[in-house]
């Protein structure tokens, strides 16, 4: 596996890709996976994909080679962008990016605006960008190329484009494993205590992924923040991944032997499984994301009753909630604490790979474990590993559209800047957009993608010796601030927020849980090694441009296992 401290963070389409050659990526995907699986492939099943995709024969073979050395990326079989010439669009870079963003901010919206207003938005934005704005007819095909279902779902909601989709049947079949992989959340019934001081901070929440096949376990994630598209992202790498390593570090003897893509991921109807970012990422990485039928709850049962066993391996634990007052009786669940997050992580990957995979389950009568091995040896098809989880976690993680600054960026009033920006600060005038993704976790580094490259560039705050905050911080200092009566918020009031809202929890924090939970949500910020200077440490905007300079690491700090 390669080394993700030096691999740069590469950037494979999931969010630059244009709608319409997404969509043909995914048409294609639909009949060159199958084919890709196969150790042999009949020239007879080629030469039909290649009468259905309308291209030659030799083309599908080409496209299951790229497919295959991607690793099973959608994305390597998307056509070329468009490059001119007759039929081709003739329109700049800088044009089609003000058409793609302001179709998606004007038409895909609620307010429903009309194709004129778009259009002439769009000729406003091109006028001042120094562009010729595109003919209105342009506009108004990009507009009709559009998915029907996503204008539909963008502009009249989810129920109008469900009225779209196929009615669905019955519970998909399995063949082999990791053909259908169940997901869902729950809070975990039991009450966990701080790192420090070892008093009690509530209930954490828990991410599980279970194999249908086999009904092994593929992965969890522990949090203490309610569910999100972040942890559905992190839960998907912990399955996907080769686990052997993270075995290691907890310093757990076993096997967990479950890695891999899945085909399909079942989840119910929560936001934070309805994301754009989860929707491309699992697209991006060949995975059918496929939702449980409101009203119809038996389509999660073995999701649901996994969740039901490990609650009661946890009821055995002090500090346990049990699953109602009743049960619970008496019981101080508080005072009986003793475990924190990472050792009740730890505990529940021994309960995980030391029984539960190991015990005869009542409805497959044999081992979870022995099960996988057998669906494995059975299963003519390799399912497809991770090499690199950093970036395919980045293929999770919500984007942020900016234009550049002189000063870099700024995404939610705090600055960002880096001297790998210069180039593109020097051409600033173009207006164009730049594509920036960030872990809520720490918001304390963007990951920014320059318009024509495919490498993000890792940014820190401008003012480098500002502490690393969450997303969750930053708002809560919104609302700090909204208290206090502050109505012009800039960086430097947001920081000093979150300083008094620290000491405020550090005084509180022997006395109250509620502080010392907010206190554990961003434990694992002061980790982070912060400059140390009396003054702020603010990075220069003035350097010599032909500077050299070094590619940022991405992602060093991303992974919480």
């Amino acid at each position: 596996m390669e080394n993700e401290s030096t691999t740069p963070l590469i950037e494979r389409g999931t969010a630059r890709l244009p709608d319409k050659l997404w969509q043909e990526a995914e048409r294609r995907a639909a009949l060159i996976r199958p084919l890709a699986i196969m150790p042999i492939i009949p020239a007879m099943l080629a030469q039909d994909v290649a009468m259905k995709l309308s291209i030659s024969q030799r083309t599908v073979y080409r496209l299951i080679q790229r497919f295959r050395a991607s690793g099973g990326l959608l994305t390597s079989l998307a056509p070329s962008p468009p490059s001119g010439g007759r039929g081709k669009s003739r329109l700049p870079m800088v044009v089609e990016q003000i058409i793609t963003m302001t179709i998606k901010e004007m038409w895909l919206s609620k307010q429903k605006r009309s194709a004129e207003d778009v259009a002439q938005e769009i000729k406003r934005r091109c006028i001042r960008a120094n562009q010729e704005p595109p003919s209105f007819n342009t506009v108004r095909d990009r507009i009709r190329a559009l998915s029907a279902r996503e204008t539909i779902k963008q502009r009249e909601g989810t129920k109008a484009a469900r009225q779209l989709s196929p009615v669905q049947g019955n519970f998909p079949a399995v063949a082999s494993p990791l053909d259908l992989v169940q997901m869902d959340h729950t809070p975990v019934d039991l009450i966990i205590v701080d790192e420090i001081t070892r008093r009690p901070i509530g209930r954490p929440y828990l991410t599980a992924s279970i194999d249908n096949f086999s009904r092994c376990i593929t992965g969890f994630c522990l949090t203490l923040e309610a569910p999100s598209a972040v942890s559905v992202g992190l839960c998907l790498v912990h399955s996907v991944i080769d686990k052997t390593n993270y075995l290691a570090t907890l310093g757990i003897e076993g096997e967990w032997p479950i890695w891999g893509k899945p085909r399909v991921i079942y989840v119910d109807n929560g936001a934070e499984f309805h994301s754009e970012a989860l929707r491309r990422g699992c697209a991006q990485h060949g995975i059918e994301l496929r939702y449980r039928p409101i009203g119809e709850p038996q389509y999660g049962g073995i999701i649901e009753r996994l969740i039901g066993t490990l609650m009661q391996h946890i009821h055995t634990l002090p500090g346990t909630t049990f699953s109602n007052i009743k049960e619970r009786g008496e019981y101080d669940s508080d005072g009986k604490a003793i475990l924190t997050l990472s050792e009740l992580e730890q505990w529940l990957t021994l309960v995980i790979v030391g029984q539960y995979h190991n015990k005869i389950h009542s409805t497959l009568l044999e081992p979870p474990i022995e099960r996988y091995k057998s669906g494995l040896l059975a299963s003519k098809n390799l399912k497809p590993m991770v090499q690199n989880k950093k970036g395919f976690l980045i293929d999770f993680l919500p984007i942020i559209n900016r234009s550049i600054q002189r000063h870099g960026f700024m995404v939610d009033h705090i600055n960002y800047y880096s001297n790998a920006l210069q180039p593109w600060i020097a051409e600033r005038n173009k207006g164009e957009k730049f594509i920036i993704r960030r872990d809520p976790r720490d918001i304390s580094r963007i990951f920014v993608l320059p318009p024509n490259q495919n490498e993000y560039i890792e940014v820190p705050y401008r003012t480098l010796n500002l502490p690393a905050i969450t997303l969750w911080e930053y708002r809560e200092s919104l609302k700090y601030l909204k208290e206090q009566g502050f109505n012009k918020l800039d960086e430097a009031a947001i920081f000093r927020a979150i300083e008094a809202m620290r000491k405020i929890v550090d005084s509180a924090s022997a006395s109250t849980r509620a502080a010392r939970r907010r206190k554990a949500r961003t434990s694992h910020l002061t980790e982070r090694k912060t400059i140390s200077n009396s003054q702020n440490v603010i990075l220069s905007m003035d350097a010599d441009l032909e500077m050299e300079y070094m590619p940022a690491k991405p992602f060093d700090v991303i992974e919480e296992w």
